[in-house]
């Protein structure tokens, strides 16, 4: 005898079997989630969402531990499958389709290399992006749903300085702030302050690289020229100073007026933030959070008025002509500034 229970167990159960499960590079342990590829996907959510069609998305372990994983994904619990972006190649889609091989299987906005690889045919529809027998399409990443812009925080940090002994605190410094930053939603730009010219890796000019510091929201820093080359074009810094008891951060933050100097003992309060260990210091979270909040804020007006102030400020090379010319300079009446 079917039971109320029964039936609905059972319209439960195709209704389930009825979802579509999205994929890409995006959800294999050893893949990886790129830029476009997400956007892709994103456009891809789009449509299905606007068509109503029930969707899971399968993420690598790797780049979302939380999400749901493509090794934990029951096959047949989806009767269709999807895989948006990046190139149709190698062992792993052909596993995927093996696996799914009861499914309806989708290939949207992908790269063809060889047209007979299984990875290829084994995709009952092909929707490419290149390399199929129909001219190639637009990249699904162009029409992906706007996304709010995020702040944007260069990142200049140094685990050298090795003068200062035992009172250097430069690797648990550089691990603290940049687990921290990967928790606030900015987007980091890594900043070298060594020049080269011959590497196009690197800045080439000092001009260089303040046109890019000029260019970002906020800077995030442990080194005194990234405090100093923020506020000299206007760009309010987070300076920490990794050094046990402060050393030349403090004292030039102290010299320029500029109040976002973080001692290393308040960053690395409560054990900071560790990867081998998965904690984070809540109380030097909280921390990191208002100054930054204060530099997004109010403290963007203030790094402009302090720009202002230090580019005519007396400095140390006011000094040098008395230093190399007691008795005058030479041909001057009057001291040259």
């Amino acid at each position: 005898m079917t039971t109320p229970s029964d039936r609905t167990n059972r319209q439960a159960g195709a209704r389930l079997r009825r979802r579509t499960l999205v994929t890409g590079w995006f959800s294999f342990l050893q893949g990886e989630a790129t830029a476009g590829d997400v956007l892709a996907l994103n456009r891809v959510r789009q449509v299905l969402d606007r068509l109503g069609v029930p969707y899971d998305v399968a993420w690598s372990p790797g780049f979302a531990p939380r999400a749901l994983a493509l090794d934990d994904v029951r096959p047949a619990d989806y009767q269709r499958l999807i895989f948006v972006c990046g190139p149709l190649h190698g062992p792993r889609l052909v596993e995927l389709h093996e696996r799914f091989a009861h499914c309806e299987r989708i290939a949207v906005g992908t790269s063809v290399v060889d047209p007979s690889d299984p990875a290829v045919t084994g995709f009952h529809t092909l929707l490419a992006r290149d390399g199929s027998a129909r001219p190639p399409s637009r990249d699904l990443s162009l029409r992906a749903p706007r996304a709010t812009p995020t702040p944007v925080v260069g990142l200049m940090l140094t685990e050298g300085q090795h003068e200062y002994g035992d009172r250097r605190r430069h690797a648990e410094v550089a691990a603290t702030v940049t687990d921290w930053l990967a928790t606030t939603g900015c987007a980091p730009v890594v900043l070298e302050s060594r020049l080269d010219a011959a590497d196009g890796r690197l800045c080439g000019s000092a001009d260089e690289l303040l046109s890019i510091i000029a260019r970002l929201d906020v800077v995030l820093t442990d080194r005194l020229h990234g405090l100093v080359l923020a506020l000299r074009v206007g760009v309010p810094p987070i300076a920490v100073d990794p050094v046990a008891g402060g050393a030349k951060v403090t004292a030039q933050a102290r010299a320029c007026g500029w109040p976002a100097v973080l001692p290393v003992e308040r960053i690395l309060s409560e054990g900071g933030t560790s990867r081998a260990s998965g904690t984070r210091g809540r109380a030097s979270a909280r921390y990191l959070d208002a100054w930054l909040m204060w530099c997004l804020g109010r403290g963007r007006r203030a790094a402009v008025e302090r720009r202002a102030v230090l580019s005519s400020a007396p400095d140390a090379a006011d000094a040098l002509p008395a230093a190399l010319f007691p008795n005058g300079v030479p041909g001057h009446s009057e001291q040259v500034p």
